[in-house]
């Protein structure tokens, strides 16, 4: 092997490790034997945190059991958006936890890093809200009369504090000496881009007050959306991703789109350094797990059919049988008494 390839083997090494690392800290989702993290001496012992992560926890203890929410909520959206795909966002009980498909710069890694982002922003704003955080509350600068006329009241999310802490805890390990690789660049975007998901689609919810239920006064407070609508949004940027590369703009590095037709990325879109493999076979050096097995759809043409999912290699047909609730029937009081059916229905799996 020549010296430049040698270094050029380096190199992803070094990148790979430093990917792998970066989202290490999702493997609080793993931990539910840990009960709630409320001493500095379990933040030592948690698995996958960097030491400046350590440090943080530390510091903002009651604050970390949101961030293995957020953590949770992050791979739970995760797997239902991608439920239907030939990647669908399989975890594993080591680290990293999504296996080696997020140390490669692909769009599957722009989501994981996206949703990760979004998910502890999203925890964090909403246990501030709860009351369960002393360090922040309501946002109180949502105040006075709106110009449309009803009256700011009311608990309004502060997506500031949520959003400010992933910044900090997520972003940590690429703002560090590694800031300028072309997959630190990638990375920051892509959290970034998973934070803007929930302020865009931040909600007015409004109450009544009047006799008899009329609307002559209207209080309202700024919500998050649902974290399902997140991962929608998410999910068509995952859809619509931009190629990039490194390039130098004045006296610092940043993506551009490696086709040059193509138009610039905002913040709001994902971006990825690498083309995907097509997940169709296992390859563990690759972490891809393939579709041998996966149960798809025999009538459907799209991505979770029999054809796409297998990708051409046919499928096994087999009868089941399904044992559902019926007849149900509500009794006074109060409970709903069910029978149990059985009916054979077909399952197609992927050879």
């Amino acid at each position: 092997m020549s010296p430049r390839s040698c270094l050029r083997s380096l190199r992803l090494l070094v990148f790979a490790v430093f990917s792998a690392a970066a989202s290490n800290w999702l493997y609080l989702a793993k931990l539910s034997s840990v009960g709630s993290i409320s001493e500095e001496e379990t933040c030592e012992k948690l698995k996958g945190l960097i030491q400046r992560q350590v440090q943080m926890c530390k510091r903002n203890l009651e604050v970390m059991d949101s961030v293995r929410r957020g953590a949770q909520l992050a791979i739970e959206e995760c797997q239902y958006q991608f439920r239907n795909r030939r990647w669908n966002c399989s975890t594993l009980d080591s680290l990293p936890v999504f296996g080696k498909v997020v140390t490669q710069g692909t769009r599957e890694a722009a989501f994981v890093y996206a949703i990760s982002s979004a998910g502890v922003a999203f925890a964090v704003t909403r246990a501030c809200s709860s009351g369960e955080l002393e360090k922040c509350g309501c946002d109180r600068t949502v105040h006075g009369v709106s110009p449309q006329g009803f009256q700011w009241s009311g608990c309004s999310d502060n997506i500031a504090y949520g959003v400010a802490f992933s910044q900090s805890f997520v972003d940590v390990r690429e703002r560090s000496k590694g800031a300028s690789s072309s997959r630190a660049l990638m990375n920051l975007h892509n959290n970034e881009a998973g934070r803007k998901a929930i302020l865009t689609h931040m909600r007015v919810e409004c109450k009544c007050h009047g006799v008899s239920g009329s609307c002559e006064v209207k209080t309202c407070w700024r919500a998050v959306p649902p974290f399902r609508q997140v991962g929608h949004a998410l999910k068509e940027k995952f859809d619509g991703a931009t190629e990039v590369e490194p390039r130098r703009v004045g006296s610092s590095r940043a993506l551009v789109p490696r086709n040059a037709q193509f138009k610039p990325h905002t913040d709001e879109d994902l971006v990825y350094l690498e083309p995907s493999p097509d997940f169709c076979e296992q390859d563990m050096r690759s972490g891809v797990l393939g579709t041998r097995g996966r149960t798809c759809n025999k009538t459907s043409k799209a991505i979770d059919g029999c054809e796409l999912l297998c990708c051409g290699r046919g499928f096994h047909t087999a009868l089941v049988e399904l044992a559902e609730r019926c007849s149900c029937k509500f009794h006074w009081c109060c409970f709903v008494k069910c029978r149990q059916c059985h009916r054979l229905v077909e399952l197609h799996t992927c050879r």
